[in-house]
């Protein structure tokens, strides 16, 4: 009899993933009893743990915690609908819809899309959302070497089809770097197929306003493109959201299973990332970011980082010994940048994934980069 104690091989312990008890505190978490600077969050602006956003959840809080049933089964409230026109409109799309998580957005997306009959063609560094998608869609899969635009328009002459689909991140969350959005729109033009960019990071950080790869290439709003963003990183709350033609939206609402089949959003989440979109219009928070990462990479200079114009900032280390070695140097000095090791990143590329946010201070920047030149 199959016995659920040894059915997994057993992990190393280098490669053991650790779900350790923490609580976030502003730029601090406190963590085993330590109370450290965060420069691995997401929370790119700040705005999880702002006043206005905080206050806004809260509103929504005094009237129900779930959101009780699927959105087919009991319609949204009001402010769903108006967040996705909101979004819809800020960043020059016909329509938005809202799912669960990034996860459910792009998966649930992929196989609405795809089908067995349809080839995709994707970076081989797209986040694990794209990849499953893709695979559980059924379509025909070729990946193409990182950011290698002429790889792929050779594999889009080799594989025709009906159906195809080019399949890429924004700004890819190991790396920091950004797709050519504009090329692969061009090569979407070229041999006639759809394109899906999942801008989770980019969203909020990248471009004019905040708008994302896409506004910062220009071809946001374009009828081929398909664009993912998600509520969880610059927006400070949790979801998610596709957007696209009026059509194309329409469908997914028919078609997405992660959708149809899911629990709504609860409302306080909603009223968050609408409080959130806001302040991303505003603009205050974006160019404090700005001048972070400004700061952050002049002090770092000649120091090894992977070129990154976002606010992810990747050292690569090697061995996984080795990172988890300079993260527990670094967490001895009071900042927690945990490492980031196979198989999330190839063998061989173990790393130290800086994240610099809006609420970081001028001298929680200086303070960690001098500790980082002493330790390399």
């Amino acid at each position: 009899m199959p016995d659920s104690r040894n059915w997994f091989p057993a992990t190393p312990d280098h490669r053991r993933r650790r779900f350790a008890a923490s609580r976030r505190q502003g730029v601090f978490i406190h963590l085993g009893g330590e109370s450290l600077i965060n420069f691995a969050s997401n929370d790119y602006l700040g705005l999880s743990f702002h006043e206005a956003v905080c206050m806004g959840a809260k509103g929504a809080l005094d009237e129900a915690v779930g959101s009780g049933a699927s959105r087919l089964v009991s319609g949204d409230d009001p402010m769903l609908h108006r967040l996705e026109e909101k979004l819809a409109a800020w960043k020059g799309y016909e329509a938005c819809l809202i799912a669960g998580s990034g996860m459910l957005a792009n998966i649930g997306l992929l196989q609405a899309l795809a089908d067995r009959h349809t080839h995709t063609f994707s970076d081989k560094l797209n986040h694990a959302s794209l990849v499953d998608g893709v695979r559980l869609s059924g379509a025909k899969a070729h990946r193409y070497a990182h950011l290698d635009y002429t790889q792929i328009e050779s594999l889009l002459h080799q594989h025709k089809a009906a159906k195809r689909i080019i399949v890429s991140d924004g700004i890819f969350s190991m790396d920091g770097d950004a797709a050519d959005s504009s090329t692969l729109l061009n090569l979407a033009e070229a041999c006639d197929t759809l394109l899906v960019i999942d801008d989770a990071h980019g969203i909020g950080v990248i471009g004019p306003e905040g708008k994302g790869i896409t506004a910062k290439d220009g071809i946001a709003g374009h009828s081929r493109l398909i664009e993912v963003g998600t509520f969880g990183k610059a927006f400070g709350s949790y979801g998610a959201f596709i957007l696209g033609t009026r059509e194309l939206i329409e469908a997914l609402r028919q078609r997405q299973r992660t959708v149809i089949y899911s629990t709504a959003l609860p409302v306080a989440m909603i009223a968050a990332a609408e409080t959130a979109l806001a302040l991303i219009q505003r603009g205050d928070e974006l160019q404090q970011l700005n001048r972070n990462l400004k700061l952050f990479k002049e002090q770092t200079a000649g120091s090894g980082f992977m070129a990154s114009d976002s606010p992810i900032q990747p050292l690569v280390i090697g061995s996984d010994e080795q990172a988890l070695e300079m993260a527990a140097a670094l967490r001895e000095n009071g900042f927690f940048v945990p490492a980031i090791r196979p198989p999330t990143v190839p063998e061989g590329t173990a790393r130290l994934r800086f994240t610099i946010s809006a609420a970081h201070s001028t001298e929680q920047i200086e303070t960690l980069t001098t500790c980082l030149r002493g330790l390399l």
